[in-house]
């Protein structure tokens, strides 16, 4: 699988791409649990993420695990994924980052980051940041923008990637796109599925307010609170 961009001399080169999916997190504002197994239609959230980037064509995939890693690693195992685990998930989310980049095997011509926990994104919406990339100019990252608001996932030239690790940890994406706005694309779209994900029990009850779709805990991880 892959995506198709037209080259120079209107040859058609294939566009590699490579993504770091972040569930490392510990859960803390639900409970201590792992946000990324909450379930929507009976499917865990990671596993939505999984189908996604599969369905987009995205090429190699690593799924970076910290806390809760044994009970995620069970839910995914089954995907032709890489799987890396942050043994300090503490650290931050660029630390996650990190490894997972550092995980990525093959050569890749393009990188998405993207979040275990954001209930609605489908294929359509990893396809459609895809093409935007294709279409970036002189830029080198590729950010969703609803309402002025920058959303998730983002993807960046693969050149990126070592340059970030070969430098400190804290250089990578969010930090990275704060120094460099010249050489950012800002993708303005009014798909709100970009902007949601899960942090607290009130994005759960805005989710379901806003969709009618509920979020439930698998019966291993429900609490009668």
């Amino acid at each position: 699988m892959g995506c198709i961009l037209k080259g120079g001399g209107g040859l058609y080169s294939r566009v590699v791409v490579g993504a770091v999916l972040l569930a490392a997190g510990s859960g803390s504002r639900l409970g201590g649990r792992p946000k990324s197994l909450l379930e929507l239609g009976g499917v865990p959230l990671i596993r939505r993420q999984l189908i996604a980037l599969s369905g987009a064509g995205v090429d190699e995939v690593v799924v970076v695990l910290g806390h809760h890693a044994d009970a995620i690693e069970a839910s995914v195992r089954d995907f032709p994924v890489t799987l890396a685990r942050n043994p300090s998930p503490d650290d931050g989310q660029a630390s996650s980052v990190r490894i997972g980049l550092q995980a990525l095997a093959g050569k890749l011509d393009a990188v998405i980051v993207a979040l275990a926990d954001q209930p609605m994104i489908n294929a359509q919406d990893i396809t459609a940041l895809i093409g935007a990339f294709k279409k970036r100019g002189d830029a080198s990252m590729v950010v969703p923008r609803v309402a002025g608001e920058p959303g998730n996932p983002v993807i960046f030239e693969a050149e990126l990637r070592e340059q970030w690790l070969a430098g400190d940890v804290d250089t990578a994406c969010r930090r990275w796109r704060d120094v460099n706005p010249e050489r950012v694309l800002w993708f303005d779209t009014d798909n709100q599925r970009y902007r949601v994900d899960i942090d607290t029990p009130e994005d759960i009850a805005r989710f379901v307010e806003r969709t009618g779709h509920g979020l439930r805990w698998p019966a291993a991880l429900a609490t009668t609170d």
